[in-house]
């Protein structure tokens, strides 16, 4: 099917994480595929900047043919350095919030929390609640005005868990269980989890329940790595709140493609200086 696309009007949209990249591949509106990596060294952006032969990052993916030497890149992130190094390509735009069209944003609000809630309520309406589930777990919301509201931050599952395990001296390294573990538990593995799970959902249940009560009629996406998680767990313990909430692990691409469609992104002021080194 990938023969149907024009690659003249392929683009990649990069989202760079804090502790991952996420890449989706665009043939003008369309998004054909995702993907995660970790972040990309220097030095191999500076091979990409010379060569253009991007496809040399993807070598392993069946989709790597599509890409023409130096495709144009979107790129938003949350990890200064990693923005920093891919200024170096010379056929990118760096989105910002200054691109990003929501009102009463605050400065330090993270530029993928803004995309995120601004492709949700593009694509389902305003207002939105958007649940980022990821590193962190985050609570992003905006109203009828397309004005950002507010919202909160905290460690997500992995994060809370993984602090358990370093910051004590005996504490095992634990993994999410598919489904709910019993909550008064009987062995130490399955404690972790009932703790970090159990206060979690309790937790975007109240969150939800609250939002509501502003915007009964408001829509509720969820997104990020854990999402799909859990979700799962919302419906085994608090269907009626899970129900309503709709599930999209590539809502930072819609934002992406909103953006792209506008003309957003500045082009690199460094590139010469790269260039000419």
């Amino acid at each position: 099917m990938y023969q149907k696309f024009n690659m003249s009007k392929t683009w990649l949209a990069l989202v760079i994480g804090n502790s991952r990249s996420h890449w989706g591949l665009f043939t003008d509106k369309t998004l054909i595929y995702t993907w995660d990596s970790s972040h990309v060294s220097v030095d191999v952006v500076q091979d990409v900047a010379k060569t253009g032969e991007i496809q040399k990052l993807f070598s392993g993916f069946n989709f790597s043919h599509l890409l023409v030497d130096f495709p144009r890149i979107a790129i938003a992130s949350v990890v200064p350095k990693q923005t920093e190094i891919w200024q170096i390509y010379n056929n990118v735009k760096i989105i910002t919030l200054d691109d990003v069209p929501l009102k009463a944003m605050y400065p330090t609000l993270g530029i993928d929390r803004a995309i995120a809630i601004y492709g949700a309520g593009n694509n389902l309406g305003f207002p939105i609640l958007v649940i980022d589930a990821g590193t962190a777990l985050t609570f992003t919301s905006a109203n009828n005005n397309q004005e950002l509201t507010g919202g909160a931050i905290l460690p997500g599952l992995g994060l809370q868990l993984a602090t358990l395990r370093n910051k004590t001296g005996q504490l095992p390294d634990v993994e999410l269980p598919k489904k709910l573990p019993p909550r008064f538990a009987m062995n130490t593995d399955e404690a972790m989890q009932s703790g970090v799970i159990y206060t979690l959902i309790a937790g975007i249940k109240d969150f939800v329940e609250n939002w509501w009560c502003d915007f009964p009629d408001g829509k509720v996406m969820m997104t990020g790595g854990d999402s799909e998680t859990i979700h799962g767990y919302l419906r085994s313990h608090y269907p009626n709140i899970c129900d309503p909430i709709t599930v999209e692990r590539n809502l930072i691409f819609w934002g992406m493609r909103e953006l792209w469609e506008k003309g957003k992104g500045k082009r690199s002021e460094k590139r010469a200086r790269y260039k000419n080194k």
